[in-house]
């Protein structure tokens, strides 16, 4: 076992998550936010000298001197991180503002599993055919643009409306995931020596699971920002009285969880909930937007970095 290998990235990753979830609250300028950055930075750093170094390293820096495998991994971050930060922040947006039942909201994204159980053999074939570098482009840039779809929407009527919403981007953003995924896998296991082809998947995997992770981290804070600058301008511009505003503000930090405050007659709870309903739509199609952007650069890294040609490997899917 790699120790201090395993240590040093468990301690980098807690760190970095740790610090920019306390950034929207506490301000980057505070010494545990700053502090647990810097270290995870530190953790990072140092994890990276263990694994040159190492004689048994868990991530063998080896393998990333193929630009197939550089790429792939790269394109798996940007990828999963708009995959990570969508889903964790849509069943907040269809619960708490849409209106949609919990059951219902878990199945919005049903298109999307259904997609990429569906496609998975073709997309594995379609490697043997053109290899890893078309699909990876095209899949993710569909992925960006089923991305970008979710940003559309505003208030709706609920439930009623998923069909003309909803329905288009998760049926796009899973035909783009179909398409890239087995290609995606092919690639990293084609790049790696066939003796390093267990390695190599768990990199990917590994890298695909931090990716979620920081990128809740980071686009919740900037959730957070966003929402409470929102909220503020909004309120203002509905003419809600200083003494709303100030309460909204201290229930920003919910999130879409915000609750209008106590004591309000029922025209003025109605414009502070239309209020909150609408900063964090904006919110939330911010995050989407990013996420489109995130898909769309690990297209530009799979046309930049992924080798051309057919390519071997298994045809395995990574989940």
């Amino acid at each position: 076992m790699d120790w201090a290998g395993a240590v040093l990235a468990t301690v980098g990753l807690a760190g970095m998550t740790y610090g920019f979830t306390q950034a929207a609250e506490l301000g980057f300028g505070a010494v545990s936010v700053w502090g647990t950055l810097l270290g995870g930075a530190l953790a990072f750093a140092a994890f990276i000298a263990v694994q040159a170094r190492g004689a048994q390293p868990m991530v063998p820096l080896r393998l990333f001197r193929s630009r197939t495998f550089s790429g792939s991994n790269a394109l798996t971050l940007f990828l999963y991180a708009a995959l990570g930060a969508l889903t964790f922040f849509m069943p907040l947006h269809l619960v708490q503002i849409q209106g949609y039942r919990q059951e219902m909201a878990g199945l919005t994204f049903l298109p999307l599993g259904i997609l990429l159980a569906l496609m998975g053999r073709w997309s594995g074939g379609l490697v043997d055919r053109v290899g890893a570098r078309l699909p990876l482009i095209v899949g993710p840039a569909a992925a960006g643009l089923g991305f970008l779809l979710f940003a559309l929407p505003g208030l709706t009527a609920g439930e009623g409306d998923y069909w003309v919403t909803y329905f288009p981007a998760s049926l796009v953003l899973g035909v783009g995931m179909g398409m890239t995924v087995a290609p995606l896998t092919t690639a990293v296991l084609g790049a790696a020596p066939p003796e390093s082809a267990g390695i190599a998947s768990g990199i990917s995997n590994a890298v695909a699971r931090t990716a979620s992770v920081l990128a809740i981290a980071v686009l919740g804070a900037l959730a957070l920002v966003s929402f409470s600058s929102g909220l503020e301008r909004r309120a203002a511009e509905l003419g809600l009285s200083a003494e709303t505003r100030a309460a909204l503000r201290e229930e920003a930090r919910r999130l879409a969880d915000a609750a209008v405050p106590a004591g309000l007659d029922a025209a003025a709870a109605e414009t502070a909930q239309l209020a909150i309903k609408e900063a964090f739509v904006a919110t939330f199609r911010v995050i989407a937007v990013i996420c489109a952007g995130l898909a769309w650069l690990s297209a530009l890294m799979a046309a930049l970095l992924v080798e051309g040609g057919k390519a071997g490997g298994a045809g395995l899917t990574q989940t």
